[in-house]
């Protein structure tokens, strides 16, 4: 019976076909612009000259006020972040509250309330709306800036700066602002710790009084509020806020590099490289390539039906994803296309990368594709009218960036009007694959000779400052990788001695994210390891290793162990492996001298019998082992995992690293060693798997 109903079908769809006459060569024509009811908003303005815009909506018994600054950027100068600080330090103490007091009552209230160097945002339930409303002006009039919560603000950004050190995403953002825009530009400017240290009361409070006035204020109200109770909030605790004159600022137009050009900022650490292709472009908001633009760069590089997201990782699994940008700003706009690879390929990825942008100057794309991306836009767009806040923030826009008045009304309608010829002028106009800056950060040893194609490589450190490397020196004559890691068990306390460890018991602690770790680490020969990691009251994970069989435990559940993983933790249970990697089947390469911290080192490449790869340095001084970098798989894709090893100090005659570093990402992890001996006579049973 079912195969005739399907016959049945298949006869009656052959018919429909056959008279309908359907011309497949040609792709369907787009349907008109879907009609957009973008919701009501009402203004009003004060005296002083804020611009107040309010969208009720009854939906939730809530209110958000956003307050915004329509102010130009300020150039920092050898201060650079003082402006950010300013925002920060303004929710730290009024004339009428500490900062204890002002959380105590946004907390009593369930409410939130941020401020940032020209913005004010405040949320709460609609019956705390006059209480929120008079914190929000006592914050906005009547700062004190206490000098102590400065200094707290300090040590919180240079804590801030420690960790983006490491992390090749802030760095490539840095470098990219320097040499897209220069450091005399307020875009290019970067917050070091020496600008940090020479942020002052003084340039803050100048700050405050020169640019926090009404006359250049706006401010959005959503929620379950009308007109009239608006007015009447805003008037009362905003009324008496003095405006005075602000004034502008102006600042020479970053230039297009002549040529292309590449700046490398060398991590020896690295096991990938990120990379930025760069430049600034004249794009105001409101012109009319805006909305092309857009479209344009959907194709390209807009998500993951993008040319650079389908080439990079799609067919040539280079990275975890690409992606690209054609923004516009007032002063400067910018475009951007990135990706994160692996150091090997990192030369193939540029050159695709920049293949995709000369691709799209130089060729039409698909109807199918102008299509898709158009979409996108419009569902995005419809799905963004679901929030109050879009009608509000659609106002701000259209008042601060002087658009015509029906410019979001139109927004699909103009969308859809864009044609194949429009994109590729646009591409032609905005995409300079040729006049660009490519901004690596990864492993100058293994990318900079083959970047050379691409045009001149420049140095640049972490924080946009060029520089001229030093010559690296030459690997001694006849020196091996076997030769290294035995220097490295000599300065241990030598194989003699390590061959006599039977078993060596450590405990670490250290701290992440405010929350102190403990780490117990067991090893005993042959074979036998436990680890386990610990927070006050929970173990967060184990793992154990009996021989042949190993198990890895995360909140007390036995996790899944593929095939790699576990050899790799049968492999890291035998103690000291360097004696004798060639029995275990270990691939050792010395490649060459590296700068570790101001300090020469000897680089080995690791490759264990499970394919695992990384990279130990050992001081060429000491002879110890100073770091060891690998690539991480995580959930967020590759990342960069490295530890430094410091701070070695003598047990029983064996040296022992007190002190490591942990840095994945943007993520960093300092542990101590508390109590480490060898030899103890470690039970059996502390090695059981359940």
């Amino acid at each position: 019976m079912r195969n005739l109903i399907t016959c049945f079908l298949l006869v009656v769809l052959a018919s429909v076909n056959g008279y309908t006459q359907v011309d497949r060569s040609k792709y369907p024509e787009p349907g008109p612009a879907p009609e957009i009811q973008l919701g009501e908003y009402e203004s009003f303005t004060l005296k002083n000259g804020l611009k107040v815009y309010v969208v009720e909506n009854k939906k939730l018994p809530r209110v958000a006020f956003s307050l915004v600054l329509d102010k130009d950027p300020t150039l920092e100068g050898d201060a650079a972040g003082y402006v950010s600080m300013a925002g920060e330090l303004m929710q730290r103490g009024t004339t009428k509250r500490t900062k204890e007091q002002l959380d105590q009552e946004i907390d009593f209230m369930g409410a939130s309330l941020n401020v940032g160097s020209s913005s004010v945002y405040a949320a709460s339930l609609k019956k705390h709306s006059e209480k929120l409303v008079e914190i929000m002006a006592d914050v906005v009039l009547n700062p004190t800036f206490p000098a102590e919560e400065l200094e707290k603000i300090k040590k919180q950004t240079l804590s801030g700066l420690e960790a983006g050190k490491d992390d090749p995403g802030t760095i490539a953002s840095n470098v990219a602002q320097v040499v897209v825009y220069g450091k005399d530009h307020p875009y290019g400017e970067i917050t070091t710790e020496e600008t940090v240290e020479n942020v002052d009361l003084d340039k803050i409070k100048t700050y405050y009084q020169t640019y926090w006035k009404p006359n250049i204020a706006y401010m959005a109200i959503v929620g379950d509020i009308n007109k009239k109770e608006a007015e009447r909030l805003v008037k009362k605790h905003f009324d008496k806020w003095a405006k005075g004159n602000v004034p502008p600022k102006k600042y020479d137009l970053p230039k297009m590099p002549e040529k292309t050009t590449v700046a490398l900022v060398d991590r020896p650490a690295s096991v990938q490289s990120a990379i930025n292709v760069t430049y600034p472009i004249i794009l105001a908001p409101g012109h009319p390539d805006v909305i092309k633009a857009r479209v344009a760069n959907q194709i390209l590089g807009g998500g993951s039906a993008g040319r650079l997201f389908q080439n990079l990782r799609e067919e040539h699994g280079y990275t975890y994803g690409s992606y690209s940008s054609i923004s516009s700003d007032k002063l400067v706009g910018r475009f951007n296309a990135d990706a994160s690879v692996r150091n090997e390929v990192t030369d193939s990825a540029v050159f695709e990368l920049l293949k995709e942008l000369k691709t799209m100057e130089n060729e039409k794309v698909s109807e199918e594709e102008l299509l898709n991306a158009k979409n996108f836009i419009t569902g995005s767009f419809a799905r963004s009218l679901e929030s109050p806040s879009t009608i509000a923030s659609f106002a701000l826009n259209i008042e601060q960036n002087n658009l015509p008045k029906d410019y979001y009304a139109n927004y699909l309608k103009n969308v859809q009007a864009v044609t194949l010829d429009d994109v590729q002028a646009i591409a032609r106009k905005y995409i300079n694959p040729d006049k660009a800056h490519i901004v690596i950060v990864g492993k100058g040893s293994d990318v900079a000779d083959k970047l050379k194609q691409f045009g001149e490589v420049k140095y640049f450190d972490i924080y946009g400052q060029s520089y001229t490397p030093s010559a690296k020196s030459a690997l001694p004559a006849g020196l091996t990788a076997t030769k290294v890691l035995d220097n490295y068990l000599a300065a241990l306390g030598g194989k003699d001695k390590l061959k006599q460890v039977k078993d060596v018991s450590m405990t670490m602690k250290g701290s992440a994210m405010g929350t102190e770790l403990t780490i117990t680490d067991i090893k005993k020969a042959p074979g036998k390891a436990y680890m386990l990691l610990s927070v006050p009251g929970m173990e967060v994970q184990k793992s154990v290793v009996n021989g042949n069989e190993a198990a890895i435990y995360s909140m007390g559940q036995k996790a899944p162990l593929d095939e790699k993983t576990k050899k790799d933790l049968i492999f890291k249970s035998i103690l000291y492996p360097e004696m004798n990697y060639d029995a275990f089947g270990v691939n050792s390469t010395l490649t060459g001298i590296e700068n570790i911290e101001g300090k020469e080192a000897y680089a080995v490449d690791i490759v264990l019998p499970s394919g695992s790869k990384s990279t130990q340095y050992f001081d060429k001084e000491t002879g110890l082992k100073v770091r060891e970098s690998a690539s991480l798989e995580t959930p967020q894709g590759t990342m960069n995992q490295v530890v430094d090893f410091s701070d070695y100090k003598e047990v029983k005659g064996i040296k022992f690293p007190h002190v490591s570093t942990m840095t994945v990402g943007p993520q960093k992890i300092r542990t101590e060693v508390v109590t480490v001996d060898y030899n103890t006579g470690v039970k059996d049973d502390q090695f059981k798997i359940e």
